[in-house]
């Protein structure tokens, strides 16, 4: 055939033939087209599109015949070209101050789970401050990452204080923090689980419980303290003076030391369960039998609690709810428009295990 004649096209080359045109080693010289990814399945554009976006409308093998196409050619669907033309990317930003807590890796951990399950990604960025500059830097940086929406772990009294203020008009949900009168929260009901913590203690029989306390910044450490306090004089029963931890097991270890040496403390709450193990530490060092001589609840529920010498009875916090929840408050929010404040408390339970026991 004449491809240069008068009136004529130059006929087009095969598919497969196209996108290794040119390239030593069959190399692709050009992006490949969903067009091109057509041709050679014999579908339509729109029946490629479809398969690319996952729509259930389309024959199973038909399916699998543009799959195959598309692992022929090598062919990527443009991702950002849709989230152009949809308005929507498919990603959630996660936003938060500390990634090396228990409480925040679980619950980042389950975040991206749910999402995963819903068809999203997640972008995380770490802060290396609480300031409301870091705040405001990392949404922008959100917004250039293109995010449909943010949820932002928050383990200190930021929003809650007015310190930090999140920018109007995101898509946002925030974890631990007491700012659901401005904003969508979930958090799990750290205060209910003080309780339980206090009350088992009691109810075994100890006239008061000691309590190892988180950061004083700490949201959440803050609200176990106050539900400790609270639980306490609801009993009618004396407040001891509070020990202080940085959520490690070495705090706990230096807070057990303290315990060790006070002949009436009987039972100890501590704020979470990295703490409590060093307590027990502590406790076996100076002679201190556990539970016959002094008890020890935890908060967390670890997966190690169970094989801490004794096992830790605790408080479990459901981290995949949190995360769940979150999910699916902030995908409310990218799908219905709306942003609606409050909190969304996740409930706790106590798991007895052998670190509890009647006092002496």
């Amino acid at each position: 055939m004449d491809t240069d004649a008068p009136g004529r096209r130059p006929q087009a080359a095969p598919v497969a033939q196209r996108a290794t045109a040119g390239i030593p080693g069959g190399r692709r010289k050009q992006r490949v087209s969903m067009a091109d990814v057509a041709q050679l399945a014999g579908v339509s554009s729109q029946t490629v599109s479809r398969v690319s976006n996952g729509h259930p409308a389309v024959v199973e093998a038909t399916r699998q015949q543009v799959l195959a196409a598309m692992r022929q050619l090598g062919y990527r669907p443009n991702s950002a070209a849709r989230a152009l033309r949809y308005g929507q990317f498919n990603t959630i930003g996660v936003i938060l101050f500390n990634l090396s807590s228990t409480g925040n890796s679980r619950t980042v951990e389950a975040i991206a789970t749910h999402a995963a399950m819903e068809g999203y990604a997640i972008t995380l960025i770490p802060l290396d401050a609480p300031t409301q500059d870091n705040v405001l830097g990392a949404f922008t940086r959100m917004g250039e990452l293109a995010v449909d929406g943010v949820i932002v772990i928050i383990e200190v009294h930021l929003l809650d204080t007015n310190t930090v203020v999140l920018p109007p008009g995101v898509h946002a949900v925030v974890v631990d923090s007491d700012a659901g009168d401005r904003y969508p929260v979930v958090d799990t009901d750290q205060a209910d689980g003080a309780r339980k913590a206090v009350f088992h203690l009691l109810d075994l029989g100890h006239r008061t419980v000691w309590h190892v306390a988180g950061p004083v910044e700490s949201f959440a450490s803050e609200r176990r303290a106050r539900a400790w306090r609270a639980a306490l004089e609801a009993y009618g029963r004396p407040t001891p003076p509070v020990e202080r931890g940085d959520w490690s097991a070495e705090s706990g270890y230096r807070a057990g030391l303290r315990l060790a040496e006070q002949p009436d403390c009987t039972a100890v709450f501590t704020a979470n369960d990295q703490m409590a193990l060093g307590v027990l530490r502590a406790l076996h060092e100076r002679g201190r039998q556990v539970p016959a001589q002094v008890s020890v609840v935890g908060f967390d529920d670890v997966a190690d609690a169970s094989s801490y010498l004794p096992p830790l009875t605790t408080v479990h916090q459901d981290f995949a709810e949190v995360g769940r929840r979150c999910v699916r408050a902030l995908l409310g929010q990218i799908r219905n428009g709306s942003t609606d404040p409050g909190t969304d408390l996740v409930p706790t339970r106590l798991v007895v295990r052998a670190s509890t026991a009647p006092p002496p």
